[in-house]
């Protein structure tokens, strides 16, 4: 499978942007989807998950309440809603995808390339 983010971009802070992940082929309900982010000079760090039919959503404790993953499995994409952003969630944010569940980057086998998201004080 093959993934291209789009949305990313410069927003204030307690604004909104809405990300898309777009997958190629036919099989994308059976992969579990989700974010990392990687902020400068740091780790790439899980941000959110959701289970291949949507019915299971974990997040990190950073974006609870804030950020809402989302999929659509007729249209092969995956969305995070992120609300209320702040300036500690500037990073470059990766899409994932896995057959297993995972919250951590050596567990994902396919990555996106990456969209920046940039929020100013």
């Amino acid at each position: 499978v093959q993934l291209v983010e789009s949305g990313g971009g410069l927003v204030q802070a307690g604004g909104s942007l809405r990300l898309a992940c777009a997958a190629s082929g036919s099989t994308f309900s059976t992969y579990n989807m989700g974010w990392f982010r990687q902020a400068p000079g740091k780790g790439r760090e899980f941000v959110a998950r959701i289970s291949r039919m949507g019915f299971t959503t974990n997040y990190a404790d950073s974006v609870k309440g804030r950020f809402t993953i989302s999929r659509d499995n007729a249209k092969n994409t995956v969305y995070l809603q992120m609300s209320s952003l702040r300036p500690e969630d500037t990073a470059v944010y990766y899409c994932a995808s896995a057959p297993s569940l995972f919250n951590s980057p050596t567990m994902v086998d396919c990555w996106g390339q990456g969209t920046q998201v940039t929020v100013s004080s």
